[in-house]
């Protein structure tokens, strides 16, 4: 059972290192720090989607917790923290293009970019 995980993993992964690999030709050190900030950019718009599917959770299951005190206090608890980490997240987000528009040296007419998924060409 291990080999055939291994092998859909190492299956899976094989795009992944042959796209990193054309990567490194633009330019060395800086091409490795494009991978990095786009590696870094998917996990932020993964870990925001995942808080907000938790808080879509935590309504369904206040919801269906019917007359259940016990389970309306977990969801409502699940709910509100949901909340304070995407308000948190994206704060900080917010905070981080804040201090990059304000810090960039070099060419005036460069942008911060917002991390977005990645096109398929």
């Amino acid at each position: 059972m291990k080999k055939y995980l291994y092998g859909a993993l190492l299956a899976g992964l094989t795009p992944v290192v042959a796209l990193a690999q054309t990567q490194i030709n633009e330019g060395g050190i800086l091409g490795i720090m494009r991978i990095i900030q786009r590696v870094l950019d998917f996990a932020v718009i993964l870990i925001i989607s995942l808080a907000i599917v938790y808080f879509l959770w935590n309504v369904v299951k206040y919801i269906q917790s019917g007359g259940d005190p016990d389970g309306k206090t977990k969801a409502r608890t699940g709910i509100i923290y949901s909340l304070i980490g995407i308000a948190v997240m994206v704060s900080v987000w917010g905070l981080v293009r804040i201090l990059q528009s304000t810090f960039i040296t070099g060419d005036t007419n460069s942008t911060v970019t917002t991390p977005s998924l990645p096109r398929i060409n």
